[in-house]
């Protein structure tokens, strides 16, 4: 199960220390064409925390959250921010944020649980808000060996999956290398929350 790679006190610290460090700042370079310089971020789904640091560093307000008890203590030690404990499914926001940023996170739901979380990052984007999300390209869902779910997506499809939700417009549609040989590619999508 997902949840047990992450909270395991080896392989989720092994996790943080790999990931920790890694640099992608084209990404946040991207996501700040579309937002203001005081936005309001939700880390959803944080990880170690890195993201929300950056975030922070470059002077937004940042608000996480991450599925993994390890994670929130260790992402909450990092960054120095009061990293919340609850699932995309338990997301209670109300046109909180400007930005939803689901960096690498979402891909560990099954397909099945997708639209609920869209819809609930939705409700919790401002009107023009915007929301990011990442996933590995390929086809269909996984279970790797060290027991992670992953739900992979083509751009067509994603475009497609995209489209259900009238609320969101497509800004922005990149691909990004994973940078470990072997790894796929990314597709980082960048969202407009375009009706109320």
């Amino acid at each position: 199960m997902t949840l047990n790679f992450y909270d395991d006190k080896d392989t989720g610290q092994d996790f943080f220390d790999r990931t920790v460090s890694i640099e992608i700042p084209v990404l946040y370079d991207t996501l700040a064409k579309f937002i203001a310089d005081d936005a309001h971020i939700l880390d959803a789904g944080c990880g170690s925390g890195r993201d929300s640091k950056v975030f922070f560093e470059r002077g937004y307000t940042v608000s996480a959250f991450d599925a993994s008890k390890k994670m929130v203590e260790l992402a909450s030690e990092y960054t120095g921010v009061n990293v919340r404990h609850h699932t995309f499914a338990k997301m209670d926001y109300q046109a909180e944020f400007d930005v939803v940023w689901a960096n690498a996170s979402l891909l560990h739901l099954p397909m099945k649980q997708l639209p609920e979380a869209f819809e609930n990052i939705v409700r919790a984007l401002k009107k023009h808000g915007i929301f990011y999300a990442s996933f590995k390209i390929g086809e269909g869902e996984s279970i790797a060996e060290d027991g992670r779910h992953f739900t992979y997506f083509s751009e067509a499809r994603l475009r497609d999956f995209v489209a259900q939700f009238p609320e969101l417009l497509i800004e922005e549609l990149t691909i990004t290398p994973d940078g470990r040989p072997g790894r796929p590619d990314w597709l980082n999508v960048y969202m407009r929350r375009v009706r109320a």
